[in-house]
């Protein structure tokens, strides 16, 4: 099954059909039930289409991740900061790929189907809500997401987990040092209030979602490991210091 499904979602044809199908069912309960807010796609009008990684806070498995495939369709079809009417899902965006946790996509014939939009699955170092030490990916997931990269954009959460303000993965330096790709930070907002964990039930009606594209990181490569997660975590206000505006205010 695995092996069929790492075939398949290769294909853009593939990819195409599962983007109209989820997009299609997805789309509701981003722009009708609830009021999407998007801001910064003129920072993805001139991308080049490899070596650009988005990378964002994490609330809920999938929701975030089909709005972002939702705003990339629309963008290709020169929307700005906007989604209207859904006719981009008719020839969509299809020059992405997202990383995820290995079990995460196995749990039900959805999470399978939307694998097929292009998941790169990776394993786990750690349990989510655990107090192991967080390590950084296996190497050869580290390898697949680098092949990527070479030929897509690459959506990467590097907290790796939906907890908010939690220490970030060191797989996403290694990354950075060893690609030197475009870095796209995204800071999401509501998803947590508006969906179920997983991101594909709708618990609440109403909610203000908010999606903000930020101007391409400037990273010295040459920096240490800490400085550039650092760097990482500020540009997805997810740092320590951010931590501790929220608390103050």
């Amino acid at each position: 099954m695995s092996e069929w499904i790492s075939k398949l979602k290769n294909i853009k044809l593939v990819r195409a059909l599962v983007y109209m199908v989820v997009g299609s069912l997805s789309y509701p309960g981003l722009a009708i039930f609830n009021k999407l807010t998007i801001e910064g796609t003129e920072h993805l009008e001139d991308l080049p289409k490899k070596n650009v990684l988005f990378i964002s806070n994490h609330q809920t498995y999938f929701a975030e991740v089909i709005t972002f495939l939702h705003i990339f369709c629309a963008v290709k079809w020169r929307k700005k900061n906007k989604l209207g009417i859904p006719y981009y899902l008719l020839n969509p965006f299809t020059g992405v790929f997202f990383v995820s946790a290995a079990e995460t996509m196995k749990q039900n014939w959805m999470t399978r189907l939307f694998e097929l939009a292009g998941s790169i699955t990776v394993k786990r170092t750690w349990n989510e809500g655990s107090k192991e030490v967080r390590q950084g990916l296996d190497p050869s997931d580290t390898r697949k997401i680098d092949r990527a990269l070479k030929n897509s954009w690459i959506i990467n959460f590097p907290q790796g987990t939906t907890k908010p303000f939690a220490e970030g993965r060191k797989g996403a330096v290694l990354l950075i040092k060893q690609n030197h790709p475009i870095v796209i930070p995204i800071v999401i907002s509501g998803f947590n209030k508006a969906f179920d964990k997983k991101g594909l039930k709708m618990v609440k009606k109403g909610t203000a979602l908010s999606v903000k594209f930020k101007a391409p990181l400037l990273i010295d490569y040459t920096a240490g490991n800490d400085e550039i997660m650092e760097t990482i975590m500020v540009a997805i206000e997810q740092s320590k210091t951010q931590q501790k505006i929220n608390t103050d205010s």
